[in-house]
Order: C-alpha cells, then sequence, then structure tokens
C-alpha cells in the first residue's frame, strides 16, 4: 500500500500537476509529472507524491477499484527511485481494466524512464 505522505489528495495540486507539468502516455496509462518548487507546501515532504485518475471509462466500481489498487502497489515500489520533488499523477485508460499488474508495471516504468524520473534498472520481475 502507499503511504499516505506520498498521495496527492488536493485537488489543487492534481490540477497544477495535469495542467503544468510534462505528459506522457503508453496503451494502458497517461502520466503527468510536475517537479514542485521547494516554496510550494509549507510541510516539507520526504518523497514524490502519486496521484491516480480511474474514472468511469474503465469500468464499474469494481474494476476501477481493482486498477488503482495495482496502481498504488506498483507506486509504492517507485517511492525510492523517483525523484524527491516530484508530484506524478496516472491516468487509467479503459484498457487499465484488462491488462495485468505486471502490464501496468512495465508501461508506467518505461515513460518515467522516458520522462527522466526513473533511472535505468533491469527487469521489474
Amino acid at each position: 500500500m502507499l503511504p499516505e505522505p506520498y498521495r496527492l489528495r488536493r485537488r489543487s495540486d492534481f490540477s497544477a500537476t495535469v495542467r503544468g507539468g510534462r505528459r506522457m502516455g503508453r496503451r494502458d496509462l497517461v502520466v503527468h509529472a510536475l517537479e514542485r518548487g521547494s516554496t510550494d507546501t509549507l510541510v516539507s515532504i520526504d518523497g514524490p507524491r502519486f496521484g491516480l485518475v480511474v474514472s468511469k471509462a474503465v469500468g464499474p466500481a469494481v474494476i476501477r477499484h481493482r486498477v488503482a489498487r495495482r496502481f498504488r502497489h506498483i507506486c509504492a515500489g517507485l517511492v525510492e527511485t523517483v525523484p524527491v520533488d516530484t508530484d506524478v499523477v496516472i491516468r487509467a485508460l479503459p484498457g487499465s481494466a484488462t491488462a495485468t499488474s505486471r502490464e501496468l508495471d512495465k508501461q508506467l516504468r518505461s515513460v518515467l524512464r522516458k520522462m527522466d524520473l526513473l533511472a535505468d534498472e533491469g527487469d521489474p520481475a
């Protein structure tokens, strides 16, 4: 599970990341990433923050929650490798409902690597 300090919660944080950040997509997801300035928050955060957007286009509630749980689990493993001052919003596309966790992990790592937010590493198996 993704610990509380590493989650994006406020609407303004989501909006700033989606509107002001870089965007890159894959078949089942779109990633928005924004480097936080040191003056953005009153409380310092000791790691990257991740937010999820899983719309009704993905499927019914049970499927949406399953997709969100998978992404939270993947993000928990990325906390140590993504730069500390980064906000990341992951938007699930309808194909994520049928994708395996391994495929979602591979796609997310691919995007983060391409955005220079993840160091090159071996296969995440």
